[in-house]
Order: structure tokens, then C-alpha cells, then sequence
């Protein structure tokens, strides 16, 4: 973690996620909120992805929660999540079922949207709030 203000923009970096693969960061703070780039399902450590669209889904919560953690927040400081699937129709019931085990309510609001993912079958970016309690020990 930073030594600088919560209103500062400046990029989230944590091992406990994937490195980018390209131009971006893991995450950025800005003001009260932290922005997540979009995760897949690559585990940290050995870069593997499972098959299945539950397993996916849950690798890719938990490299979102590392960048959350990072910054002393969690999924339940989570107010907006964008998740992309490979195969809307076939595997929304799947994912969301596991999405459900991951966000407390009130549930985030959210945009679930079908993409041309490159060999994998889900991606999810989110954007958290930082509150009082969560501002005064991460600044």
C-alpha cells in the first residue's frame, strides 16, 4: 500500500493476482473508489484455467478480491461489477450461482454482457468504495 492520500490516483499492484499482460494496471485508486481491470481465470502462481465456467468464475473473484485486499477492501466494499462471458446463454445460471457465494447483500449492481473472450470463458472488473472506517486505515 501507498503512503498517499485516498484522493490520489495511483495504481494497485499485488502477486496474489495476475500480472497484466499488456498497458494497465491491476488497479487504480481514485478518491474513494478502486478500479479493478478486467480479470480472467489464470491463477496467480502457475497460470493455469480450469474448464468449467464455475471454476472460472471463482478464480476470477479471487484475483479480483486480491486487488481489493491490497487496498484493505474486500467484495462487500464492491458497488459495480462488469462481467463478460463467453457464452451468455449457455453459462449465465453457472456463473451467477457461483457469483452469489462471493457478494454479500445488498448485491452489487451489475452488468453481465456475452464477448469474444480469447480462450477463456469469463472476465469481471469491478469498482469499489472506499468508506470512512476503510479510508482512515488505508491512507
Amino acid at each position: 500500500m501507498s503512503t498517499t492520500t485516498p484522493d490520489a490516483r495511483r495504481a494497485v499492484r499485488t502477486d496474489r493476482a495476475p500480472a497484466p499482460a499488456g498497458a494497465y494496471s491491476q488497479g487504480i485508486t481514485a478518491g474513494p473508489y478502486l478500479f479493478t481491470s478486467g480479470f480472467g481465470p489464470q491463477d496467480p502462481e502457475t497460470g493455469a484455467v480450469a474448464d468449467t465456467v464455475e471454476e472460472q468464475t471463482a478464480q476470477v473473484l479471487r484475483n479480483v478480491g486480491a486487488v481489493l485486499q491490497a487496498e484493505g477492501l474486500g467484495l462487500g466494499d464492491v458497488v459495480k461489477v462488469t462481467a463478460h462471458l463467453q457464452h451468455l446463454r449457455r453459462d449465465f445460471a453457472a456463473y451467477d450461482a457461483v457469483y452469489r457465494d462471493f457478494f454479500p447483500a445488498p448485491h452489487p449492481v451489475r452488468t453481465t454482457v456475452g464477448s469474444d473472450l480469447m480462450d477463456i470463458l469469463v472476465e469481471i472488473d469491478v469498482v469499489a468504495l472506499r468508506t470512512g472506517e476503510t479510508a482512515k486505515s488505508s491512507g
